[in-house]
């Protein structure tokens, strides 16, 4: 890594300095401890990247867990790796520095309550905590070992939800909506009026994934869980794709090299 990021800076080129530290393991069981190291693994980074070429862009990262002590395994979503990632955002914010962390992480392996619970936590703490730039946002489960193709739909999806919630509120004269008060007045009710006629369509933010009919329509419809739906969204994106243009000789060229470099390994890494 220290090669990359020489290679980077001589080329002007920004590079995230990101440690990968797991609280209890690589650093200090206690929050303050582990974000102490953070700043130092950072700063060190970006120090060196200065001295090769001042000036060189950098980004600040921090991808932080803690540890099940039980087991040893690395846990996600979890209150004391919120507090690490928030913390780091101010260090960032406070240096002028971009800020990369976050993602879908979790530590669930099926995308079941555990997965939904942990993920949530950890996207909206990226949200929240000032993160510029999130890598890893779809797809985890059990800590990174493995990726899904339903969750990674559904989270997707639920990135529409950050990305409304990061819009922040319109404060302007439609978003106040003072006309729709005054035609209502008191005792109405806002379904026909003109402005919810004039906004229904992008006023609220709609998930792809979920299920929001009655209970009958659910059940009418096979009582599929967010699982299923998901399995099925998935079934019909891979149905439409249709692979882009790519010039033949192109195409050639970097199947030719495919082979070329796959022939120049050994058996062990084909």
């Amino acid at each position: 890594m220290m090669g990359a990021l020489e290679v980077y800076a001589k080329a002007n080129q920004a590079a995230i300095i990101s440690p990968f530290i797991v609280g209890g393991a690589m650093a200090p069981v206690t929050v303050a401890g582990t974000l102490t190291q953070v700043l130092a693994e950072v700063l060190a980074g970006v120090a060196y990247s200065q001295l090769v070429r001042p000036g060189a862009p950098v980004i600040f990262g921090a991808f932080v867990t803690s540890i099940d002590m039980n087991s040893g395994a690395p846990t996600f979503g979890t209150p004391e790796a919120s507090h690490i990632t928030y913390g780091a955002g101010q260090l960032a914010r406070r240096m002028g520095l971009p800020y990369r962390s976050g993602g879908s992480f979790c530590g669930s392996k099926l995308p079941d309550a555990q997965a939904a619970y942990e993920t949530a936590n950890s996207l909206n703490m990226a949200l929240l905590s000032g993160v510029n730039f999130m890598l890893h946002a779809c797809g985890w489960l059990e800590g990174g070992l493995v990726s899904s193709y339903e969750k990674f739909v559904m989270d997707a999806d639920q990135l529409g939800t950050l990305h409304h919630l990061a819009q922040g509120i319109i404060m302007d004269t439609n978003g106040q909506g003072m006309d729709a008060i005054r035609e209502v007045g008191p005792g109405g009710h806002y379904l026909g009026c003109e402005h919810t006629q004039a906004n229904f369509k992008s006023a609220f933010w709609r998930s792809d994934l979920f299920d929001y009919k009655p209970f009958e329509t659910w059940a009418e419809e096979g009582s599929r869980d967010t699982m299923q739906l998901a399995a099925e969204r998935v079934a019909k994106q891979l149905g439409d794709y249709q692979q882009p243009h790519l010039d033949e000789g192109t195409r050639e060229a970097l199947d030719a090299y495919v082979a070329q470099r796959k022939d120049s390994m050994p058996d062990a890494f084909v």
